[in-house]
């Protein structure tokens, strides 16, 4: 029968490996799986003419002394390794609409967020700096978000409109927009989508930004360095097809080279839909897993990544987002924004190494290849055939057509261009249908797509971004939400020592992150 594991955890996505990290340092037998042959899932990067290229990590906040995410990491013991660099503290971001020579700047620090967009919005002090209080005070209403004991969650932040506060804060249309710029980080939809989400999302940032250092994927490498001091195990190569279940509860899983694997307790970070799928029958009919099935999955994506030839495209420290206008802001898929990061080598490098420009895009695009599969960079499992290499290479070519407007010269300074689709982030990430943040949140039903980590199969928990929140922040944070579940006391203890609240967290306090 070979090992028995106290804990399995399915996927080596971030939200996987930061459990397994926190099960295996309070002494849990521990073991990730992972079916394709690079761990990390949205943490991965690819290498392409010598540079390398991030596929989900192109900026993190947060990550300032003291600041949440910094909190989280250290605690995990990797922050002290993280090579990043901060970005433009008066433009971490910068927005802006076609036709209009402005570019509107979100800047770290509130008030300079608020100092940087003054001179553009004379008249709207008032309400910059109303809307810079409103999103801490959203904040600070999630105390796992700032790593406090929580005492629950308050259902009317979880139930405010984003498009309506900001119909409240101001009748400047062009601020809101200026405002709500960065939502492809979440993407926002005008009739649903929640303040909360765009407050814990936007806040992080202007706290400080930062690019990882040649990828993303070092912070992956971090949680398995610190995984495999603590004595777990990771295998890679290995997909999980079923569960083997007795009593009511999973003995045991198996993989698609027929191996068991047995355990205490199982953690799934893959597909909510596709962990109840291994299930039995009767646990697949619970409302909750009906609940899952109708929630509204986040679009996906289709990005270009340029290499770029030496010394042409100077580099900018901040991310691009532009918009054919201000109504465009709120999520169309048939009009999409460009969101463009920028890489370089060093930090005293003039010029970027690498350009990626990310749109929306829906897999009803690439349906007619969707029953090709591809997890393997150096050893092609099956080819999706030359027409999707000329669909990609046709998107790709309108993509570099509208970024001329923004870069004259970009043509001129491209060494090599490389794609992903909504199928790329579906076979190497393993999102359905490759959506990007998991399940959308909306105003409407609160409660709905707030997952519980805890599942009615009773050793059997959920972590990842499909769970709570998405993102690095809200995935770290989701984790650890699931291990309080599973560790308890313990853990708790440990975990907000220097904290005097005496509240003990339960599930009813970790459901809001």
């Amino acid at each position: 029968m070979g090992k028995v594991y106290d804990s399995v955890i399915i996927g080596s996505g971030l939200g996987g490996l930061v459990t397994a990290v926190l099960l295996a340092r309070f002494g849990r037998k521990v073991c990730v799986i992972e079916k394709n042959n690079q761990y990390g899932g949205n943490l991965q990067t690819f290498v392409r003419d010598k540079e390398i290229l991030d596929t989900g990590v192109h900026y993190i906040g947060g990550l300032g002394e003291g600041e949440n995410l910094h909190k989280y990491f250290d605690y995990l013991g990797i922050m002290q390794d993280l090579a990043i660099q901060r970005m433009d503290i008066d433009e971490y971001d910068r927005i802006s609409f076609e036709g209009d020579p402005i570019n509107y700047p979100h800047a770290q620090g509130y008030d300079n967020f608020v100092n940087q967009l003054l001179p553009y919005f004379p008249e709207e002090e008032e309400a910059l700096r109303n809307y810079c209080k409103k999103i801490q005070e959203i904040c600070n209403s999630f105390p796992m978000y700032n790593l406090r004991k929580s005492f629950g969650f308050n259902e009317t932040v979880l139930g405010t409109s984003l498009k309506s506060f900001l119909d409240e804060l101001t009748d400047n249309e062009l601020l809101k927009a200026v405002l709500v710029g960065s939502n492809f980080l979440y993407v926002a939809k005008a009739e649903s989508t929640p303040l909360y989400v765009h407050a814990l999302t936007i806040n992080s940032y202007i706290q400080s930004a930062w690019r990882c250092i040649n990828g993303g994927s070092q912070i992956a490498k971090l949680l398995i360095r610190q995984l495999r001091k603590y004595g777990g195990d990771i295998l890679k190569n290995k997909e999980v097809i079923a569960v083997e279940m007795e009593d009511q509860l999973i003995k045991a899983i198996r993989t698609d080279d027929q191996q068991l694997i047995y355990a205490n307790e199982f953690v799934s970070n893959i597909n909510l839909r596709h962990t109840f799928a291994m299930l039995p029958e009767r646990f697949q009919k619970q409302a909750y897993v009906k609940r899952i099935h109708s929630l509204p999955l986040s679009p996906s994506v289709f990005s270009v990544y340029i290499v770029c030839k030496e010394d042409l495209i100077p580099y900018q420290n901040y991310n691009i987002y532009h918009y054919k206008n201000i109504k465009s802001v709120w999520y169309d898929h048939n009009q999409s924004p460009l969101v463009i990061s920028m890489s370089r080598n060093d930090q005293d490098q003039t010029f970027c190494s690498t350009m990626t420009v990310m749109c929306y895009m829906t897999a009803a695009e690439v349906q007619q290849w969707d029953k090709s599969f591809n997890r393997s960079i150096i050893q092609q499992l099956s080819t999706r055939g030359d027409s999707y290499e000329a669909f990609k290479t046709a998107k790709a070519n309108q993509i570099i057509e509208e970024l001329q407007h923004l870069f004259p010269n970009i043509k001129d300074a491209i060494r090599s261009v490389h794609t992903s689709s909504p199928l790329t982030y579906r076979d190497f990430i393993g999102a359905e249908e490759g959506n990007m943040y998991g399940y959308l949140k909306e105003h409407q039903y609160p409660l709905n797509s707030l997952i519980s980590t805890k599942t009615k199969v009773k050793n059997l928990f959920l972590t990842g971004q499909n769970v709570k929140m998405h993102g690095v922040l809200g995935v770290t944070i989701t984790a650890f939400s699931c291990c309080l579940m599973m560790l308890g006391k313990e853990f708790e203890d440990d975990l907000f020592k220097e904290n005097d609240e005496t509240a003990v967290a339960n599930e009813l306090d970790t459901i809001a992150i």
